[in-house]
């Protein structure tokens, strides 16, 4: 879990906080990002499932993937009853301008230890901006019981990115992935810098 009190930048390394305006227009669009958030956590768990059909040798990345396929699962759900308690359709799904970036920087040629460990990170990274931008709701929202609706999504989406570092660090020595996360870390600063500050999506 993490405290209020303690910098949330420290304990995920991202190395831009999202924009203060981003929580403004996240209010105003809240069936937008509701509807985002509910495919976000809906892809989150058909990749995880995508990391166990690949990677089924690696026993211990099917035992710890495997649990959060179903607590994706159960957030996709848990947003998509809050949509349902609001009369809100389910909506269509977006284009992922983010996450498209970020496929775009991992490694196509690289050898294949090099691209599984790219695809920890990447979901390590998205974990890692998916709880800071879930922290910038429960904490800007006007809306009390929203603010608690997504306290608990950051709170698990810290523990998840902590995972997919542990599983990097488990299966490819500490240095490699250090120096691989910082890369990430950088370019990610640089594409939020770039990006629209948008208050229809997550990320």
């Amino acid at each position: 879990m993490i405290e209020d009190t303690i910098d949330v930048k420290n304990i995920l390394g991202l190395q831009l906080p999202t924009d203060p305006r981003w929580v403004n227009l996240a209010e105003i669009k809240l069936e937008e990002i509701l509807t985002d958030h509910a495919y976000c956590e809906q892809k989150a768990a058909t990749t995880c499932i995508t990391l166990i059909q690949k990677y089924s040798d690696r026993v211990e990345l099917v035992e710890e993937l495997s649990p959060i396929v179903t607590e994706e699962w159960g957030h996709f759900r848990a947003v998509l009853a809050e949509l349902k308690k609001r009369n809100l359709p389910l909506g269509k799904q977006r284009k992922d301008i983010y996450v498209n970036k970020l496929l775009e920087f991992q490694k196509k040629d690289g050898s294949p230890e090099q691209r599984f460990l790219d695809r920890l990170l990447i979901m390590a990274l998205i974990e890692a901006r998916s709880c800071e931008r879930f922290k910038r709701l429960s904490e800007g929202l006007d809306d009390e019981y929203m603010r608690k609706f997504y306290r608990k999504f950051m709170e698990s989406e810290a523990g998840h990115y902590t995972l997919f570092i542990n599983l990097s660090e488990l299966y490819m020595p500490k240095k490699m992935v250090r120096t691989r996360w910082a890369q990430w870390l950088a370019y990610e600063k640089e594409l939020m810098n770039s990006n629209e500050v948008r208050g229809d999506r997550i990320h």
